[in-house]
Order: structure tokens, then sequence, then C-alpha cells
């Protein structure tokens, strides 16, 4: 059988009022940058759902693979699309059922009629299409609270459209709905896992890394650009900003007592990051920060970091454990990237004893002898600045297309 639609499911942006309409184009956007390279596809938008017609294309697995990682979609069907006549109603609905090993499961029908004008209502069409499945196979029996098989009947006005099989996607609301955030990158395990959940509410987010030679050397850089690259799966293009650091470190190693450097190098790389984002109409910063988890994570730490900034800080593992966390990187697969034994600058320069409960006025102190700004201009002036897309990178003039 050869299905000749994709329908898509909203999520969240089902609970959207008047705005849903900008939130369904982010996200018919979103699924066209995915799939440019399958120039034979259209997509047609409507209020609650989005229909991706194949024109023949034939690599449907990667074209669903693709359609995973797209923030914004609730779930979506490989989909037969008839005219809304009964009769081929029910003979889409046993074809589609047909090319599935159908004999001994159990089956449902499930009618939606969003077009009321057609003649029947949901349970008689449930009715008709479930007896004419019935009679023309064998070994197929009905439960319709826990069928294994769940044929889905919509009736619209303009077609209907006949799924056997729905593929959960990713959730959340369209990368970009939400605005952009500077995510704070490390090498680490945490700082990854905050970045993907921020675009699955919406975000659109850079990444700022933070890069000390010699004392951290080409290969952490590299997992960093690894780790970007991993998450542009989910939001198809990411800046990355590195930061060469070194000279606010090792000032930073020489004038303030050793137990308050760490908090003194958080400060700096927050001031910096929120610099950054000032420069590139950012509204929010994004970092892995879990509560408790190490000392610049304790409330006070927070508390005292924070202080260099007003702009919203977003830290989506704030309640998390560390297995939660770690289970999450394996499955958006930056874990064993996150591992490598390459250390970056925070871990190189952290203190024996650090300080779990910081005085601001202490810290304040300890920076009032060195001007921070000029470091911090010029390390702003001389950060690196790097592009990464998709393997399937496009250019977003060629999008007009596949509307």
């Amino acid at each position: 059988m050869e299905y000749d639609h994709i329908l898509i499911r909203f999520g969240e942006i089902s609970t959207k009022g008047r705005n849903r309409k900008k939130f369904i184009d982010q996200l018919a956007y979103n699924i066209k940058t995915k799939l440019i390279d399958f120039s034979k596809l259209t997509i047609e938008k409507s209020r609650d759902r989005i229909f991706i017609k194949l024109n023949g294309e034939e690599n449907i697995q990667e074209i669903t693979y693709r359609i995973e990682k797209v923030f914004g979609i609730h779930s979506f069907s490989l989909a037969i699309k008839t005219d809304s006549e009964l009769t081929e109603i029910k003979d889409g609905a046993l074809t589609a059922l047909k090319d599935l090993e159908y004999i001994g499961k159990t089956f449902k029908i499930s009618a939606k009629r969003a077009d009321k004008q057609f003649p029947l209502d949901t349970n008689e069409l449930n009715h008709a299409v479930g007896s004419h499945i019935l009679t023309n196979t064998e070994g197929l029996r009905v439960d319709v609270h826990n069928p294994e098989i769940n044929v889905r009947v919509e009736v619209r006005h303009e077609a209907t459209y006949i799924t056997c099989k729905d593929i959960r996607g990713a959730g959340g609301l369209p990368v970009g709905s939400s605005g952009k955030a500077m995510l704070m990158l490390s090498g680490g395990i945490d700082s990854p896992v905050a970045g993907y959940l921020a675009m699955k509410k919406g975000l659109h987010i850079e990444a700022v890394h933070f890069f000390s030679p010699p004392f951290t050397n080409e290969r952490s850089k590299q997992k960093v650009i690894d780790l970007t690259k991993k998450l542009t799966q989910y939001g198809s293009k990411i800046r990355l900003h590195i930061v060469p650091f070194t000279d606010i470190q090792q000032t930073i190693q020489r004038q303030v007592p050793e137990n308050y450097t760490l908090i003194s190098t958080r400060r700096m790389m927050l001031k910096i990051t929120d610099e950054i984002r000032n420069r590139n109409n950012g509204l929010a910063i994004v970092t892995g920060e879990s509560l408790g988890q190490v000392a610049s994570q304790t409330l006070e730490s927070m508390y005292t970091i924070n202080q260099v900034t007003s702009t919203p800080v977003i830290r989506p593992l704030v309640s998390s454990d560390k297995t939660e966390i770690i289970e999450i990187s394996r499955n958006i697969d930056t874990y064993d990237i996150s591992i490598l034994p390459y250390e970056d600058c925070c871990t190189i320069f952290t203190p024996a004893s650090p300080k779990t409960r910081p005085k601001l006025e202490k810290v304040m102190h300890y920076e009032s002898f060195v001007d921070f700004d000029s470091l911090i201009e010029e390390a702003i002036s001389k950060t690196e600045i790097i592009d990464y897309k998709t393997e399937i990178g496009i250019d977003n003039s060629d999008l007009g297309d596949l509307f």
C-alpha cells in the first residue's frame, strides 16, 4: 500500500488561543527546514493539523525520522487520503489495515467528524467501517478499550484521512516560538540537556562557551562543537560563541582568595554571556545548573552569581537528579561526547575548598581591585563565532516552494 500523506497532530499548541496561528506557522516552518531536500513534498496547515503531501517521495523512513525530532508535534501518522464518500472511506480503511500484520489481533475504529455535514455521526461511521473490515477479513476481533490496532478516520471538509499507527512526536513547543536565549554550554553532561529542554519549550538558542588555552586544549573545544552539532538536530541552526577566557581566569586566580575564585569565575562568565545576549537580541540566559549539585549551585551561590545581571536566567535542570539528567543525555545522544576526558576551564581551576555559602559583599570587594570591564570587552571582541546547521543545512531562501 502506498501512503500519500503524513498527518501531524499538535500537543501543547492546542492549548493556545488567539495566537495559535503563530505557533502553527512556526511549526510548519521548522518542519520545512528539516525536509527541504525532499523536493516533492508540500505542506498544508489548518487550525488543528498539518498535512504533508508525499507526492511520490519514497524514503518515508528518513522523513519520519526527521519529523520525530521536531518540537511542537504530539504525534503523527502515515495516512491515506480519500474523498469523503462512505464507500471510499470503508475501502481505504480496509486497505490500510490489510497492510499490517493483523491476523489474531484486536482493533477498533476511531472516527472523528470535523465536517458536520457528513451524513453519518461518529458512532454510525465507526459501525459502518468496522463492519466492512470484519466482513472482509479473518482472524480479527473488536476491542474498543485496548485495541492492538486503532484505525483512525478523520472526516474533514476537504477530504478524509485514514491512519492505523501513531508515531510519538517530540512534544513541547516549536523552536523559535518563545524567543531567543543564550545557552552557557560547557563540555559536561548538564548544559547540553538544559539546551535541549530549553528548545523543547520553544526557545531558539545560541551557545556561549568559555575557552582557556593553554589550560584547555583543542580537544575540549571540539567536544563543545560536537555537542552543538548534536543539538542542531532539534533546532536546525545554532550559533556558537567561543570566548577566550584565559586572561580573565588568570586574573581571578591572582586577585581573588582561592575559596571565592569559582564564584567570581561564574560571575564573569554570566556577565559576558549577558553582554553577548544583549548584542544578539536575546531575552534570557539558559544554564545547566541543578540545585545543590556542586558548590557553585547552592542557593547562596546562585544568588551571589546572579547579582551581575537582571536578565532572566532559566535553569531547566534546577530540580533534577543527576540520574535523570544522564538519562536524558543518553536519549539525545550527547552523553558519550560529554564524558570524553577533556576538561573545561571551570574543572581545571576548581579550588580545593570552594565557598558554598559565599557573601555577595565579599566577592564584590575582591573584584573591585580589578578593571574587569576592560578584560570583558577584550574577551568579547576576540570571541570566535561559528554557525552550525544539521547535516541537511538549508538556505532560507529555498523554503517558499514547500507551501
